[in-house]
C-alpha cells in the first residue's frame, strides 16, 4: 500500500510542477524555465540527502545521472509543447507514452506484480487518456511538430522512470541529487549552445521556483515508491499526473471539466485501489 500512496503523491507533485512550468513557459523560454527551476531546487535536495540516510553505489549514482539527462530533455519538450496551449493533445500523448515505457521495462526486468495490480496499471493508462481530454476539436488544431514534441517528451519521461527505478532503496536520496546535477549541467550546456538567457522576470520566477521544487519532491517520492514496489505499477500511478494539472486548470484558469474527464478521475481512483491490492 505504501508504494502506491507514495506514487500517487508523486503524481500530484508532478502534475502541479507541470502546471507551474507550463505557466512560466508562456512568458519565457522553456529552456530558461527548466534550468532556473531546477537550480532553485538544489537546496531542497541537499536537505533530503542529509535527512534521508543512504549509502549509494557508483551504479546508483550512474542511474540517477542518466535519468537526469532524460528527465531534463523531457521537461523542456513538455514545457515548449504546453506553451502552445494544446493541452488536450499534449497531456494524454505525453503521459500515456511515459506510462507505457516503464510498464514494459518493469515486466522485462522483474517478476510480474500480479494480475490485479497489473490491471490497475492498465486502468491508470485509460484514466490518463480520459482525464487529459480537453475541449473538442483540439486534436485537429495540433501541428505535427507539437505532436512530435509530446511523443518525445513522453518517451524521455518513460526512460526517466525506468532508469531511476533501477536505483537501490539503500541509496537514499542520492540518486535524486544525481538526477538534478546532471539535468542542470545538461540544461546549462544546451542554454549556452542556443544562446538562451537564463534571466527570468519576477512573475515568471515564482512559477519556475514552484515547478522546480515540486518536480524534485516528486522525483524523491517516485524513487521511494519504486524502491518499495513494482516499477510497472508505481510508474503507471505516478503517470496519473495530468489529473492534478487538469484540476489546477479548473481552479486557477477557470476551465470546465467535461463528463469524460470526470469519468477519468473515477478510473484513476479505481486504478489506485486495484494497484494497492
Amino acid at each position: 500500500m505504501l508504494p502506491i500512496v507514495l506514487a500517487a503523491v508523486s503524481a500530484l507533485a508532478f502534475g502541479t510542477a507541470d502546471f507551474s512550468g507550463g505557466k512560466a513557459s508562456r512568458w519565457a523560454d522553456p529552456i530558461a524555465v527548466t534550468v532556473v527551476s531546477q537550480m532553485l531546487s538544489l537546496p531542497l535536495l541537499v536537505v533530503l540527502v542529509l535527512v534521508v540516510p543512504g549509502t549509494p553505489s557508483a551504479l546508483d549514482l550512474g542511474w540517477g545521472l542518466l535519468a537526469g539527462v532524460a528527465g531534463a530533455g523531457g521537461v523542456m519538450l513538455l514545457y515548449r509543447a504546453l506553451a502552445t496551449g494544446v493541452m488536450a493533445v499534449v497531456a494524454p500523448v505525453t503521459a500515456i507514452t511515459a506510462a507505457i515505457v516503464p510498464i514494459v521495462a518493469g515486466l522485462i526486468l522483474a517478476h510480474s506484480p500480479g494480475a490485479v495490480a497489473l490491471g490497475g496499471a492498465g486502468l491508470a493508462v485509460v484514466a490518463i487518456a480520459l482525464v487529459s481530454l480537453g475541449e473538442r476539436g483540439a486534436a485537429r488544431r495540433v501541428s505535427g511538430r507539437v505532436l512530435a514534441m509530446a511523443l518525445a517528451a513522453g518517451l524521455l519521461f518513460g526512460v526517466f522512470f525506468a532508469l531511476l527505478g533501477q536505483a537501490d532503496e539503500s541509496a537514499g536520496m542520492w540518486p535524486v541529487l544525481a538526477v538534478r546535477v546532471s539535468s542542470v549541467a545538461f540544461g546549462l550546456a544546451l542554454a549556452a549552445r542556443t544562446g538562451t538567457r537564463l534571466r527570468l522576470g519576477r512573475r515568471v520566477l515564482g512559477w519556475a521556483a514552484a515547478a522546480g521544487l515540486l518536480d524534485s519532491a516528486a522525483n524523491a517520492l517516485f524513487l521511494a515508491a519504486a524502491g518499495r514496489g513494482h516499477l510497472s505499477v508505481v510508474a503507471a500511478i505516478a503517470s496519473l499526473y495530468p489529473a492534478s494539472t487538469v484540476l489546477l486548470a479548473l481552479a486557477v484558469d477557470r476551465e470546465r471539466l467535461r463528463p469524460v474527464q470526470l469519468a477519468g478521475l473515477g478510473f484513476a481512483a479505481a486504478a489506485l485501489v486495484l494497484s494497492s491490492v
